[in-house]
């Protein structure tokens, strides 16, 4: 009897495994919301999808993808070009117009993906910063690293540079797994 159950839950076991692999590979729409729904569970973010921003906002500073600030943030940001964190960043109205929709329609809070979830979660009802690094989320979970492998590290220099330690960030995964200190090598809290 126990050996029967044992062969019975093996194959619905393989069973269920075989018809998951046959439905995320496939690309009807049920697929694409299957994926899309284990891609919620991920430490991730999607990935910047215009190249204008990356162009304009990435010229300066790593083009930080939308989804890490809350759209009010965005939009003080976008409204104060002109002293945009001590600098002048002003664009023509018909390049910011396009920017706009962009980050706000993608912001935290207005997507389904796991980390933009997790940023507006862990921010709860404390006013929302207009940089990344002072959402609740980011301290906390940087809270471990010692300002000597960043702040004094003369290859990463700030916390704001995402790219230097998170060496997929550019694509828009941010997994704690992959951290790269650079002077330093992996980072494992």
């Amino acid at each position: 009897m126990k050996k029967t159950a044992l062969i019975t839950t093996l194959i619905i076991t393989i069973g269920l495994i075989a018809f998951t692999s046959v439905v995320i590979s496939s690309n009807s729409d049920e697929a694409k919301s299957m994926r899309s729904w284990f891609k919620q569970t991920k430490n991730q973010i999607d990935p910047l999808q215009i190249q204008r921003y990356t162009d304009e906002c990435g010229s300066c500073h790593f083009p930080y993808q939308p989804g890490l600030l809350p759209a009010t943030s965005w939009e003080q940001i976008i409204n104060n070009l002109d002293d945009h964190f001590g600098e002048n960043a002003e664009l023509p109205e018909s390049q910011l117009k396009s920017l706009r929709n962009y980050l706000l329609n993608n912001a935290a809070g207005r997507t389904r993906y796991g980390l933009p979830n997790k940023i507006m979660a862990a921010q709860g009802d404390h006013p929302l910063p207009l940089r990344i690094t002072e959402l609740r989320y980011f301290l906390h979970e940087h809270s471990e690293i010692p300002s000597k492998m960043v702040q004094d590290n003369p290859n990463v220099k700030s916390f704001s540079n995402c790219d230097r330690c998170h060496q997929s960030a550019r694509q828009g995964l941010y997994d704690e797994h992959d951290v790269r200190i650079p002077g330093v090598g992996r980072w494992d809290d």
